[in-house]
């Protein structure tokens, strides 16, 4: 009884160390992950680096995975750029399990101890973060002495020596046992470091310990799997080749195992460094493998996993993932992405409103009413997303960027309200009274419209790349817009003055359509002041 619990509970110490350690790390250089995943991506062999870089701080290549799922997802890459990160995950994760095999169990008190009083002291988000990760490295090596000293008495229980011989000596069964207890814990590394705990007890040979590490790796495969389901297209390809690069792997070790056993055995005298060295080899030769077959593997996959003919509807969100919930970078990220959407509708919307007067076309002014549903839809969809984001997780910088959002996506969603309830309700009025703008008033409200419209294109631009310098510029053309409106409200009391017929028709409709416009360049000039406060 007591072996089990010290097998469970040091299993439970493990298992809950790599992953705090590993979660801590990744918020504490969350956003950093994706600028050094999403810029570094282009070449094979520096994403490759950056992701064993990435997966060697988050400690799973599973969570460095379920990031490029997401990313895919937000947009933010595509699924051939995740192709050499995968492969560099499957280097780093072998990280945690080097660590493992140095068995400083020692310092296990000490690291939890310095762990739990810099997350005590710290007052910032960053050093607390640190604090709890090195808690997570002491509870990892805590309960590794945990079952290093639960096993230890098995080895004079014959029964138990030789279950666990039978199991371990037929590779196969090894293989299977693993991958399911890796996909039922979400942990390769949990499951490499028992084996390591019970190679070093001699309770179970190298080829059997070498056997696990196979399975462990294709059994974390179920993360990505899991994660996949409810995916884009492009989303799922990235966990079909994470997935296929795994049983690919295993598939062609396993005939192997015999002189793979003895190139692990050579490679170290110490149980505990052989299995970790185990894990090591097998990632670095799947990645060195498939790194020169990567164009290939890519093309396999995406006809293997097609892009569904979907068609987009105005009532759906493209971007957010609530699996990012949890990563508030990359929540933001997918926020910033469907904010951008929203802007491209209203500019549209805008750009037709024109149209729409000249035309005189009922279904143009219908369809911008419609269009205005869907910006609707989307400003509710990205502000209850951003509602439900982790807050815990959170820094000022971040916090900054959700208000920004948050009051871009209400200007836009104003500025989409004053074209359909205000400029489209003239264009019925100008319709069904039959009347027609004067020459020069319609030049001039084309004129004015021309640069309304350019201020909100400059605005969108600024708020994709957050330039503070062409924010800037759209501020300063507030004064300018005012000045030209009074300029052509002057001129049309001017053709008012001289009697011109078809200016006192329109004069009502002329000049709210210039009030209306001066309206929108007001909310285009309030979508500027988040990207100025946050820069």
């Amino acid at each position: 009884m007591s072996v089990l619990l010290a097998l469970f509970g040091g299993m439970a110490l493990l298992l809950y160390g790599i992953r705090l350690s590993g979660d801590s790390l990744q918020r504490a250089v969350g956003g950093r992950l994706r600028q050094l995943l999403t810029g570094m991506s282009r070449n094979r062999v520096v994403a490759v680096v950056s992701g064993a870089a990435v997966t060697g701080i988050i400690q799973s290549s599973a969570a460095t995975t379920l990031m490029l799922i997401g990313f895919v997802s937000a947009g933010l890459m595509t699924f051939r750029q995740t192709l050499g990160i995968i492969l560099g995950a499957d280097i780093g994760t072998t990280l945690t399990v080097q660590l493992i095999a140095f068995r400083v169990t020692d310092y296990a008190p000490l690291l939890i101890g310095l762990g739990f009083a810099t997350t005590f002291v710290a007052r910032r988000s960053t050093p607390r973060d640190i604090g709890q990760a090195v808690l997570g490295l002491g509870l990892m090596f805590l309960g590794l002495k945990l079952i290093l000293d639960g096993v230890a008495p098995l080895r004079s229980n014959d029964l138990a020596v030789e279950l666990l011989r039978v199991a371990t000596d037929t590779p196969i069964i090894a293989v299977l046992v693993a991958a399911v207890f890796s996909a039922l814990v979400t942990s390769s590394a949990a499951t490499i470091g028992l084996a390591l705990a019970l190679a070093t007890q001699g309770l179970i040979t190298l080829p059997g310990a070498v056997a696990i590490v196979i399975g462990a790796n294709v059994g974390t495969c179920a993360t990505a799997l899991a994660a996949s389901i409810g995916a884009t297209a492009e989303a799922k390809r990235v966990a079909v080749a994470h997935i296929a690069f795994k049983l690919l792997g295993g598939a062609l070790l396993f005939p192997l195992i015999g002189p793979f056993t003895a190139l692990v055995e050579a490679s170290a005298g110490d149980p505990a460094r052989q299995v970790a060295n185990a894990h090591t080899f097998f990632n670095l030769g799947i990645s060195l493998l498939f790194l020169l077959f990567t164009p290939w593997a890519a093309r396999a996959i995406e006809a293997l996993v097609p892009q569904a003919p979907t068609e987009e509807t105005p009532f759906r969100c493209k971007y957010l993932d609530e699996r990012a919930l949890e990563q508030p970078s990359l929540a933001l990220g997918q926020a910033h992405r469907e904010a951008l959407r929203m802007a491209d509708v209203v500019q549209g919307m805008l750009r037709d409103a024109l149209g729409a007067f000249h035309s005189d076309n009922l279904a143009l002014i219908d369809d911008i009413e419609k269009r205005d549903d869907q910006v609707d839809f989307l400003e509710r969809e990205i502000k209850l997303f951003l509602a439900r984001l982790g807050r815990e997780a959170m820094g000022s910088d971040l916090s900054r960027k959700e208000i920004g959002m948050i009051s871009f996506i209400g200007n836009l969603e104003n500025i989409g309200d004053i074209i359909d309830k205000n400029l489209m309700e003239l264009a019925r009025k100008k319709y069904y009274q039959g009347r027609r703008f004067s020459e020069a008033g319609w030049l001039e409200i084309q004129d004015f419209h021309g640069l309304v419209a350019k201020n909100l294109e400059r605005a969108i631009a600024a708020f994709a790349a957050s330039d503070k310098t062409l924010a800037q510029e759209v501020l300063d053309q507030r004064p300018l817009m005012r000045a030209r409106e009074r300029e052509l409200r002057e001129s049309h009391l001017g053709r008012l003055r001289a009697g011109l017929a078809e200016s006192l028709e329109t004069s009502e409709i002329h000049l709210d359509v210039l009030t209306n416009l001066k309206r929108i360049s007001s909310h285009v000039s309030a979508l500027m002041f988040p990207i100025l406060d946050e820069v």
